[in-house]
């Protein structure tokens, strides 16, 4: 070797050794500015749109964590750290934990995560053959109420279309559901990153939801609103209750990824179940789901949700980007405005004392049920009445799979336009007093077309197959 040849080999050597070395004195630089607890946490990380994967990523290196996932058509990224202050380290991305929420509030309260969230009993296997094949339709109340027992004639819904089922994961061998779900289009979301963990396992939730959209029209137990369709199971509520927004977020955008004509969203975004202060924290979680849900409507995928239990009156939840309102109360993801929200009425056609309401939000109203009259579906074993708004969402679910099957070329925006123009107008009532106190229980606010408790009205299946007249009287 030449002179000049030895000469550039050790100059490379010598760089190649300080190069080492500066990277080894940054890394120790980083390690020690770091503050590990012991226990990693998952954060859900909002960036400034445009960021890179690999700007992302680098971001929560620097903030002493570690990028589970990066969604970079929408700029947010999954992340774990054990550092307390991982949040303000990954600035300027603004982060927030759910578990960290909830580990706060559990030290405040004196209180160990066992005692606050005890574990459930894990749900027995379902035995195909045990299953009860008594026919339950004539119990169906509610089917009736929205046309979807005539519906089934005219069209079943094609299985061309998948509704994502975004709950606490759906029973694989229940009789009732076993053709209509999908299990390559399923995943399990509970990291915030898709997984193959779809499976109900601890609650009956999800499996009570994919049967009001979608259980077999087979002449025993019950029948869907659409039961030609096919649903995916994709776990967004883990085995304690709680939906956090990493997994809602994994939910919607497995959604697209997988083509999904619609999903539907019974839960509530946790640490809150409802965000009536406002603050930095909040403001994370209503950006990503926001930015989530927008990208999911663009892409074609109809979004809906159920209005939440607390009888609250809601206002709109922000648009990305968007500053948050100074007052009301926002449920996510259903008050978010690409969202189609849903309240709850009883078999009176009344809205139900627990469901949420409010101008603005509320697109129409679906049957949910009050205590005994509650909606029949499918759960693990068997067949059970439940309650709520979150049995009125599927309702609505199912009929925009229909309207789906009927127009394969909608986009989710005429979708959900259609849904909005078939409904049955539903006026305030004059008299809202549920309890016989004397007192209102809460106020409809707007008019016969639409208001605060049925938004354009109740959802109309029969019309979602075979369109009314233009101003002739749906029988019913």
């Amino acid at each position: 070797m030449s002179l000049l040849g030895r000469s550039l080999r050790a100059a490379v050597c010598a760089l190649v050794v300080l190069c080492g070395s500066l990277a080894a004195v940054a890394t120790a630089e980083a390690e020690a500015s770091c503050h590990p607890q012991g226990r990693a946490l998952r954060y859900v990380v909002a960036f400034d749109k445009g960021t890179s994967e690999a700007e992302a990523r680098a971001a929560v290196a620097d903030g002493c964590g570690s990028t589970t996932v990066y969604y970079p058509q929408i700029a947010v990224a999954v992340a774990t750290s054990a550092d307390r202050d991982f949040a303000e380290l990954v600035r300027p991305a603004a982060a927030f934990s759910a578990q960290a929420e909830r580990l706060a509030v559990q030290r405040a309260n004196g209180t160990s995560p066992a005692r606050s969230a005890p574990a459930r009993a894990e749900l027995e296997p379902t035995d195909p053959a045990k299953v009860p094949s008594a026919d339950r339709t004539g119990e169906q109340w509610d089917m009736r109420a929205i046309g979807a027992d005539r519906a089934h004639a005219i069209e079943p819904g094609s299985p061309d279309v998948v509704v994502g089922v975004l709950d606490s994961g759906v029973d694989p061998a229940h009789p009732d559901l076993a053709n209509a779900l999908d299990p390559g289009k399923s995943a399990g979301c509970l990291t915030g990153a898709p997984d193959r963990n779809w499976a109900a396992t601890t609650s009956a939730h999800g499996t009570h939801v994919a049967g009001v959209i979608a259980a077999a029209d087979d002449g025993k137990g019950v029948t869907g609103v659409a039961p030609g369709v096919r649903i995916a199971s994709v776990k967004v509520i883990d085995d304690r209750g709680y939906a956090d927004p990493e997994a809602a977020v994994c939910g919607l955008m497995w959604a697209v990824s997988q083509g999904m004509a619609v999903t539907n969203s019974s839960y509530f975004v946790d640490p809150w179940s409802l965000s009536c202060a406002h603050d930095d924290e909040r403001g994370v979680v209503n950006e990503v789901m926001a930015r989530a849900v927008e990208y999911a409507t663009s892409a074609g995928t109809l979004n809906v949700a159920a209005a939440t239990n607390e009888a609250a009156e809601l206002v709109p939840s922000p648009r990305s980007g968007a500053r948050r309102q100074a007052e009301g109360c926002q449920a996510l993801p259903a008050g978010l405005r690409d969202v189609v929200a849903v309240s709850s009425v009883s078999e009176e056609r009344v809205k139900a004392g627990y469901s949420s309401y409010g101008l603005g939000v509320i697109d129409v109203t679906a049957p949910g049920g009050e205590a005994g009259q509650c909606v029949l579906s499918t759960v693990p074993g068997g067949y059970a009445p439940l309650c709520g708004t979150s049995m009125a969402a599927p309702h609505v679910a199912g009929v925009a799979a229909l309207l789906a099957s009927k127009h394969p070329g909608y986009s989710a925006r005429q979708l959900r336009r259609t849904l909005d123009a078939q409904a049955t107008p539903i006026a305030c009532p004059a008299d809202y007093d549920l309890t016989g106190d004397g007192s209102q229980d809460a106020y409809c606010t707007g008019y016969a077309g639409f208001n605060g408790f049925y938004g354009h009205g109740m959802v109309d299946a029969l019309a979602a197959v075979a369109p009314r007249r233009t101003g002739a009287n749906p029988a019913r």
